[in-house]
């Protein structure tokens, strides 16, 4: 697998790509520095994650979305449920066909991060850690982040297997963190 060229693929969903990362660089995992590595180097759900780094619940924002047949496509934020600080960027694109219509429609209600609802649903998963990314924000996503353009922070990009089927490509960007990499 080609990881940037899957990354491109996730990026196009939506058309904007240019405005999302300035650059991106795949790294092996032994040289993301921490705490990014703890947080984007696993094989849990990020909501997990982000939710046992943060110390909150969280709660998902979709900013767009779009749907083909059985293919569900998301961009969206996760938001600590408390404060409703964005701690997470993400791009999701699902293939329904793997997961019953329960998960189905509490997917389109948009209303729980995608990691709770397959946790919810006791949905047999597996995530495959695909690639670990050093990102530089582009102008949307510093937007999103409220940080400067070029601001330095470290992603994922991962594919989720329901009932040993590849139903989800994702890739899930960290905010940037207080006290690790700044500006490349």
């Amino acid at each position: 697998m080609n990881p940037l060229g899957e990354l491109d693929k996730l990026l196009r969903m939506f058309g904007d790509e240019a405005r999302l990362l300035a650059a991106v660089e795949h790294l092996p995992a032994g040289l993301v520095p921490s705490p990014y590595r703890e947080l984007l180097a696993h094989d849990h759900h990020m909501t997990v994650a982000m939710e046992r780094f943060h110390g909150a619940r969280m709660a998902v924002e979709v900013l767009a979305r779009s749907r083909m047949g059985e293919i569900y496509r998301r961009k969206i934020l996760l938001r600590r449920a408390d404060t409703g600080a964005v701690v997470q960027f993400g791009l999701v694109h699902f293939d329904f066909r793997y997961v019953t219509d329960m998960v189905r429609s509490d997917l389109l209600a948009e209303q729980i991060p995608l990691g709770q609802v397959l946790i919810n649903h006791n949905v047999l998963r597996h995530i495959d850690l695909g690639a670990v990314l050093r990102i530089e924000c582009g102008p949307e996503l510093a937007s999103h982040f409220g940080c400067l353009e070029g601001t330095v922070t470290y992603g994922r990009m991962a594919t989720i297997f329901c009932d040993r089927k590849p139903a989800v490509d994702l890739l899930e960007v960290s905010v940037p963190l207080e006290g690790a990499e700044g500006r490349g």
